[in-house]
C-alpha cells in the first residue's frame, strides 16, 4: 500500500519504485530499465530521507554523469520543496557530476597532497597542446599527441589496486608512451595543473593519504546515491564504493547493464556485478521494469533484442501503454533511397498528425558518417534539422579541409582556402612562414597561387622559406593538372592519396576512424553528384555544396528541428518517432565486433538503447547497396539484430495503389512487425490506420500537381530556378528530376518538395 509520509506525496510511485525509496539503510542496487522512472526514484528517495527520516540535506550525496542530469534532479527537488514539502530545504544536498565533486574536494583538501588550492584544470585541447610541446622537445612527431592522450587517459581510468600505478600499466603496453606520461605529469605538477582524469586520481590519493580529508567526507556523506552506475569506470567505482561509503555503507546504486554503451571511454558495465560482490551479504536488489515511455509493440521488440545478451541481470520491460503501431522494417535498394524514404515518411506523418512537430522525429545512426544523405534530403525538402552531439557533415574539419583543396584548385585566387591547408597535412610551414608569404603577396601585388606556382616569383622569397613552401607548391600544380582530367570524385580520391591522408589519420583512435569514414562518405556524395550530372566540373560541384553549407537560420531553430544523431548522442533522449537507419552488418554491429563477444554484446545494448528512445513509432531501415569503407558494396546483409527479432527479407504484398506505385518506381521493400515472435511481412489494414504506410497526404491537390509537367520551370526555396526533366509515378506520389541552374540535377518528390511553379511569360 502506498502512503503519504510527511509532506512528500508518494502516491505517484508504483510499488517497484516505492520499495527502494522507503528502504534507506545499507547497500541497494536498483536495476532500472529504460523509461522506468529512475530519476523519480532518486529524487523521491532524497526527499523521503529529509522529510521523513530527518536526515540533514548536508549528509546526502547524489552523483551522476552529466550536468544536465544533475540539473534535472535539482529542479525536481526544488519543485518538491516549493509545492509539497514547504519546510524542506534541499539546497544543501550535494548533487553534482563526478568531476565537479572532485574539484570541490581538491580545492578544500588538495594541499594535503601538495596540490595548490588555485590549481588549473586542463581541457582536452590544453592537454594535447602540452603533449605536443613535450613531443616537440623530444624531436618526436607532434601528430601523435591525440593518440598518446587517449592511451594515457585509458590507463588512468582503468587502473586498479592500492597503488593506482598507471605508469606501470603503460610500460607493459608501450615504454615510450609511459615515458611521455611521466614527463607530462611532471610538467603539470610544475604548472599546478590537473587534467580531467587527474581530478579523480588525485581525489582518491587525497582520501587515502589524508586522514582528515577521509574522515571529513566519510562522516559527511552518510547517504550516497549513484546514478547510471553501469557507466562508472574502475577508479570511479573505487572512489565511490571503497572509500566514501566505507564508514556508513548506506549507498544506493542505480543503473542498467542493458544500457552500458561506453566501454570505449573506460566504463565498466561489470561494475554492477562488482557492486553486488563487494557488499555480498548486505546488498538488497530491486528492479524497475515498468516502462512509461514506449508502446507495447516497441518494448516487445526491445526485449527480443536484449535477451540475446548473456552477461546481464535478467529483466523484462513492460508497460500499461497502448499496443501502438507495428514497428516498420524497410529495405532500400540504395542508401539514397533509404534517405528518400525517411524524409518522405517524416513529412507524411507530420501532415497526417497535427500534434506532431519536427522535434518529435529522430534519425538515429550507428556512425556519424551516415548523416550526409539525411542532411541533404532535409535541405532539399526544407525540413528543419539539427545534428545532436556533433557537427553538421560539411562543417566537420576533415571535410572542410578537403573542400578547401577543391576550392583553391577551381579558383586559384581563393587565398583563404590556401591559408587553410598550406600546413595541412603538417609540412613545417609555421605562422611565421605564412606571414612572410602574406606580406610578400601584399607588397608584390601577386596572389598566393601565382607566387607559389611561378618559379620566377617564388624565387624572390628567402631560400629557407622557398624550401618550406616548395612541396605545397608542387601539390598545387599537380592538382591543377588532375582537375582537368578527372571527375570530382576521382579527383578527390587522387587528392587523398597525394597528401597521404591515410597516414595522417593512421593513429588507432575512434576519432581517426570517424574522420576516415567521413572522407569516404564525402566521396560517395561526389559519386552521386557525378552520376546525376555526368558533364559537370569541379566548380559546379562546389557551387552545389555551397548551397548545402550556406547557413539557413530558419532551419536551425532547435525546438523545431528533426534530430539527426548517433545513438550514443541520443542516450537519455526520447522521441515520438524514431528512424533507426543503416542497420547492416559491418555498420551495426560495427565490423570490429563480429568476432568479439564483449563488443558484440555492447553493440546489442546500443541497439536496445536506440529502440527504447521511441515512444509511439519505430522504423528500422537498411540498404542493400551502400558506399562503405571506400567502395560501393552490393547485396549487403541486414544487421543480425534484425534477424534476432524474426525479420526475414521478403517481397511484400502490395495492398494499395500508392504502395504499388512507390515500389514499382523506387524498388524498395516495406515490412511491418507484429507483436508476435512470427513477424508479418505485409502492410496490414490495422497498421495503416495506426500510422503504417497508407496513402500519404499530399502537399498539393491532384489538380495542382498536374500542372507540373516536363519542361516546366520551377523555383525551389533553397536551390533557385530549375527545369523539370522527367516525371515518374502517380499523382499521389510523383517524383521529378529537375535540372537546377546552380544545384545540378536532383530527384525530388513533387508532393513535399518546396517548389513553386513559374508561369510562362
Amino acid at each position: 500500500m502506498q502512503e503519504k509520509l510527511s509532506n512528500i506525496d508518494l502516491s505517484i510511485l508504483n510499488e517497484s519504485q516505492l520499495a527502494p525509496v522507503l528502504d534507506t539503510e545499507g547497500a541497494l542496487l536498483v536495476t532500472a530499465g529504460a523509461g522506468s522512472g529512475k530519476t523519480r526514484v532518486l529524487t523521491y528517495r532524497i526527499a523521503h530521507l529529509v522529510a521523513d527520516k530527518g536526515i540533514a540535506p548536508y549528509n546526502i550525496l547524489a552523483i551522476t554523469f552529466t550536468n544536465k542530469a544533475a540539473r534535472e534532479m535539482k529542479e525536481r527537488l526544488h519543485s518538491m520543496s516549493g509545492d509539497t514539502c514547504n519546510f524542506c530545504d534541499f539546497s544543501a544536498v550535494w548533487m553534482s557530476t563526478f568531476h565537479s565533486m572532485c574539484v570541490s574536494m581538491l580545492r578544500k583538501f588538495g594541499d594535503h597532497i601538495g596540490i595548490g588550492k588555485n590549481f588549473s584544470i586542463y581541457s582536452d585541447v590544453e592537454k594535447k597542446n602540452l603533449l605536443k610541446q613535450i613531443l616537440k622537445d623530444r624531436k618526436m612527431e607532434t601528430d601523435k599527441a591525440t593518440e598518446y592522450s587517449i592511451k594515457i587517459s585509458s590507463a588512468k581510468n582503468s587502473c586498479r589496486g592500492d597503488g593506482f600505478d598507471y605508469i606501470a600499466d603503460l610500460e607493459e603496453i608501450d615504454s615510450e608512451i609511459a615515458e611521455i606520461c611521466k614527463l607530462y605529469d611532471l610538467e603539470k605538477e610544475k604548472l599546478n595543473s590537473l587534467d580531467f582524469d587527474d581530478l579523480i586520481i588525485k581525489t582518491i590519493e587525497m582520501l587515502k593519504e589524508s586522514e582528515v580529508a577521509r574522515e571529513h567526507y566519510q562522516e559527511r556523506f552518510r547517504y550516497i546515491h549513484i546514478d547510471e552506475f553501469q557507466d562508472t569506470n574502475n577508479i570511479q567505482y573505487w572512489l565511490l564504493v571503497k572509500i566514501l561509503a566505507d564508514k556508513h555503507k548506506n549507498i544506493m546504486a542505480v543503473g542498467d547493464e542493458d544500457q552500458g554503451i561506453y566501454s570505449w571511454r573506460g566504463a565498466m558495465v561489470g561494475n554492477i556485478r562488482e557492486f553486488i560482490n563487494g557488499f555480498n551479504n548486505i546488498i538488497k536488489q530491486y528492479k524497475l521494469e515498468q516502462n512509461y515511455r514506449s508502446t507495447k509493440k516497441i518494448l516487445n521488440l526491445a526485449n527480443r533484442i536484449i535477451k540475446n545478451n548473456t552477461e546481464r541481470l535478467e529483466k523484462n520491460l513492460w508497460t500499461k501503454n497502448e499496443d501502438g503501431a507495428d514497428p516498420v522494417f524497410f529495405e532500400a535498394r540504395a542508401d539514397s533511397d533509404e534517405a528518400d524514404f525517411v524524409i518522405n515518411r517524416i513529412e507524411s506523418l507530420k501532415r497526417a498528425n497535427s500534434h506532431y512537430e519536427y522535434c518529435d522525429f529522430a534519425i538515429l545512426l550507428r556512425i556519424n558518417a551516415l548523416t550526409r544523405s539525411f542532411e541533404e534530403r532535409c535541405i532539399q525538402y526544407g525540413i528543419k534539422y539539427k545534428i545532436t552531439g556533433g557537427f553538421k557533415f560539411y562543417d566537420r574539419k576533415e571535410i572542410k579541409d578537403i573542400l578547401a583543396y577543391l576550392r583553391l584548385t577551381a579558383n586559384p585566387q581563393d587565398s583563404e582556402a590556401i591559408l587553410r591547408v598550406i600546413n595541412f597535412p603538417k609540412r613545417g610551414i609555421g605562422d611565421t612562414a605564412v606571414q612572410q608569404l602574406v606580406n610578400f603577396c601584399k607588397i608584390s601585388g601577386q596572389n598566393m597561387f601565382e607566387t607559389l606556382t611561378s618559379p620566377h616569383i617564388i624565387s624572390e622569397l628567402p631560400p629557407n622559406l622557398v624550401k618550406k613552401l616548395q612541396p605545397f607548391a608542387t601539390i598545387l600544380q599537380l592538382l591543377q593538372k588532375a582537375a582537368v582530367e578527372l571527375t570530382v570524385a576521382d579527383f578527390t580520391k587522387y587528392l587523398v592519396r597525394l597528401i597521404d591522408l591515410k597516414e595522417v589519420f593512421s593513429a588507432d583512435t575512434a576519432e581517426n576512424e570517424g574522420r576516415k569514414e567521413n572522407i569516404k562518405e564525402l566521396i560517395s556524395g561526389m559519386e552521386e553528384f557525378v552520376k546525376r550530372n555526368p558533364d559537370s566540373n569541379l566548380g559546379e560541384y562546389l557551387q552545389t555544396v555551397s548551397l548545402y553549407t550556406d547557413s539557413d537560420e530558419e532551419l536551425e531553430v532547435a525546438g523545431e528541428c528533426v534530430q539527426i544523431a548517433t545513438i550514443h548522442s541520443a542516450k537519455g533522449l526520447e522521441f515520438k518517432t524514431v528512424f533507426l537507419c543503416g542497420l547492416e552488418e559491418q555498420i551495426f554491429p560495427i565490423s570490429r565486433a563480429s568476432d568479439n563477444k564483449a563488443e558484440l554484446e555492447e553493440e546489442r545494448r546500443l541497439m536496445y538503447v536506440a529502440v527504447t528512445r521511441a515512444r509511439e513509432r519505430l522504423f528500422l531501415t537498411y540498404s542493400k547497396s551502400r558506399f562503405l569503407h571506400g567502395a560501393r558494396r552490393y547485396e549487403i546483409q541486414p544487421s543480425r539484430f534484425l534477424t534476432e527479432v524474426g525479420y526475414v527479407p521478403q517481397k511484400p504484398k502490395l495492398e494499395n495503389s500508392f504502395e504499388k506505385n512507390y515500389f514499382n518506381n523506387k524498388h524498395k521493400g516495406l515490412y511491418n512487425a507484429s507483436q508476435n515472435n512470427t513477424l508479418s511481412h505485409r502492410t496490414s489494414e490495422n497498421s495503416i490506420k495506426s500510422g503504417g504506410f497508407g496513402h500519404l497526404p499530399t502537399k498539393n491537390r491532384t489538380e495542382e500537381l498536374s500542372k507540373f509537367t516536363i519542361g516546366a520551370r520551377v523555383e525551389h526555396r533553397k536551390f533557385g530556378l530549375g527545369t523539370i526533366a522527367t516525371i515518374t509515378g502517380e499523382p499521389s506520389n510523383c517524383f521529378a528530376e529537375i535540372d537546377f541552374e546552380y544545384a545540378g540535377r536532383l530527384n525530388l518528390s513533387l508532393n513535399y518538395a518546396p517548389l513553386k511553379l513559374l508561369e510562362e511569360e
